[in-house]
């Protein structure tokens, strides 16, 4: 029964995801970071929303929320690299 259930809810989701438009982030050192690590969890969609109210510290806040309040599995190496990247690339 599980099974008949999930697929009829993909069958049905399928069409809502059809019109979506892929997320193009900036080519800059990091990128591949962000796509790796953020995209695990969210739409890549949430780095452009935010990059008009999120500086360095705020950027720096949000990762930091996402590994200790949300679980993100990111090196502490990695997490430096994307605030760098989402700072310079989309801060305010």
């Amino acid at each position: 029964m599980r099974t008949i259930c999930l697929l009829i809810g993909l069958t049905l989701a399928a069409p809502a995801l059809a019109d979506e438009d892929a997320i193009m982030l900036k080519d800059a050192p990091g990128k591949n970071l962000v796509e790796e690590n953020c995209a695990a969890c969210h739409s890549l969609d949430y780095v452009q929303m935010n990059s008009p109210f999120l500086d360095q510290k705020k950027w720096e806040a949000t990762v930091k929320k996402m590994i200790d309040r949300m679980g993100a599995l990111i090196d502490p190496k990695d997490a430096e690299q994307i605030v760098e990247y989402l700072a310079k690339n989309y801060g305010s």
